[in-house]
Formats: structure tokens, sequence, C-alpha cells
């Protein structure tokens, strides 16, 4: 995919699905509970790469508590706009999480298998706790048994960009989420 002109990229955004402004307003909601619920407690945020990365960084900014942020990167569109079925981890953490308290935090849970992977590779690790923070989740299209710990928003059964989502590695700069209109 090559986009040219602004024009034409911005045609393939169909709709705006959620506004930034009920973005930053989940996400500061969701930056209290984190800071209530973990006071005093050893814990880490693992971002999922690359979609997560913009939710990430603001919820680590409504977290007021400290934590420390790690990155996995896992993957199964490979470039498409359809999960291909397999899930490879391509970045992994390299500290011991046996002692902290993990939240994921994941961009969006579609089928669920790349998170399940994720988040069955990290139980073995054995932290504190573990728990899932995503920020979309389309639960009809969901292949395995996986279920949020908290989900932001649930969206239909649409492929969305924007805000560190992308097609193809384009359209994650957008400051909301956007359904994509496939040409």
């Amino acid at each position: 995919m090559s986009f040219t002109d602004r024009e034409q990229f911005s045609k393939r955004i169909r709709r705006v699905m959620i506004s930034e402004e009920e973005l930053h307003a989940a996400i500061a909601q969701a930056g209290a509970e984190i800071d209530a619920a973990y006071e005093g407690k050893p814990l880490l945020l693992v971002s999922i790469l690359k979609g997560a990365f913009v939710f990430l960084a603001d919820l680590a900014r409504a977290v007021s508590i400290p934590c420390e942020i790690g990155f996995m990167q896992a993957q199964s569109y490979f470039e498409g706009t359809v999960s291909s079925g397999k899930v490879e981890i391509t970045l992994d953490l390299t500290q011991d999480i046996s002692q902290y308290h993990v939240i994921i935090v994941e961009d969006i849970i579609d089928t669920g298998r790349t998170l399940s992977l994720v988040a069955e590779e990290l139980r073995r690790r054995n932290p504190l706790s573990l728990r899932i923070l995503t920020l979309l989740d389309k639960p009809e299209r969901r292949v395995v048994d996986l279920k949020a710990d908290k989900s932001l928003f649930t969206i239909p059964d649409a492929f969305v960009v924007g805000y560190g989502l992308d097609c193809a590695e384009y359209y994650r700069n957008l400051p909301y989420i956007a359904e994509y209109e496939e040409p």
C-alpha cells in the first residue's frame, strides 16, 4: 500500500468511532483505577507493540504511582486486514517479572490468539498477578477463550485504525479510532 497524497489517505476513513476526547477520558479513569489498586505495589505495564504504544504512553501519564514499563511484540496480521491465524512473538521482555504485578496493555482484542499466547507466556513466568487491560474489544470475533480484565471500549466487527492501530503501518498517527474502508 502506498499513499501519494493526503486526499487518498483520508478517503479510506469511513467514520470516526471513538473521538480523541472519549479516549482521553476513558484512559484517565483507567489510570485512576490502577493508582487505587496498585498503590505501594511493584507494578509493570507491558505494552504489546506496535499498536498499543500510543495507548501505553497516555496510560502511563494517567498513572501517578511508581511503575515500570516493558515491551513485547507479537503479530498475526503481517500487513493485511485479516489475522493470519499464526502468532509470533518477535520481541520479548528481558526482565524477571516474578516480583511484579503485571498489566498487559493491549490495543485491541480481536480473535484473541495473539493476546492469549502472550498472557500464557507471561503466566509461566510467575508474576505476582497478571491482568489484561485493552483499549478496544471485539468480542464477536473471538476464536479463543479470552476475556480482558478491563476493556475501555467494546466495538462491533469493523476494521479500525488510529491511535496506534494501523493498516499496513499507516494511520497509527490518527488521534482517534476510525473505521477503515477496505479498497
